[in-house]
């Protein structure tokens, strides 16, 4: 029988050395991790964003304050913090796709606001495909496409990832692309 009398400093000690650890070793990994950046073109402005948003010492906030600005919601320029998760997982979908790096990638819908997301489904009702919980809201999914890359193409990338939500929209020209959970549609 396995003796369950392990006292808490013990047990405490371990959990702190496993925490101080895991943190070394995050820390050491982001040297070995490559640069990460993504590039869009907001379809309805025109405006183009660049931005580094991971380096050797890991995540940029100078890169990712610009993605947030470059994806507000263009309607009335409300700006949110985009999940850096979901730059990670659209930089590895045009990776996966072999797309330059600098290529600006489409971006029909980035972050949106509550009262637009509440204004596009009361203008087309349920079956617009606007969520009343969009992960849009939250900041943490992206309608786009890709120049030169079929769309069906698109969403057979972004469904390998298993990085979250997978959208479809070829009628609309698009796949949506969210970090939530995994489920696809």
């Amino acid at each position: 029988m396995l003796n369950m009398d392990i006292g808490r400093r013990r047990l405490l000690g371990g959990a702190l050395a496993l925490g101080a650890a895991s943190t070394i070793v995050t820390k050491g990994a982001f040297a070995a991790l490559p640069e990460r950046r993504v590039a869009f073109r907001n379809i309805h402005t025109n405006d183009t964003v660049d931005a580094r948003f991971f380096g050797a010492n890991g995540w940029d906030k100078q890169g990712l304050a610009e993605l947030n600005f470059g994806l507000r919601d263009w309607r009335n320029n409300e700006e949110t913090d985009m999940d850096p998760q979901l730059m990670l997982l659209i930089s590895r979908i045009r990776d996966t796709l072999g797309v330059d790096p600098r290529t600006k990638i489409d971006l029909i819908s980035g972050y949106r606001s509550p009262g637009t997301n509440a204004a596009l489904r009361a203008k087309g009702g349920a079956h617009t495909g606007v969520a009343t919980k969009s992960q849009h809201m939250l900041g943490k999914a992206t309608d786009l496409h890709i120049s030169g890359v079929p769309l069906d193409r698109l969403k057979m990338a972004a469904t390998a990832m298993q990085g979250g939500g997978v959208g479809y929209y070829p009628k609309d020209g698009f796949v949506h692309v969210d970090t939530g959970r995994v489920r696809s549609w």
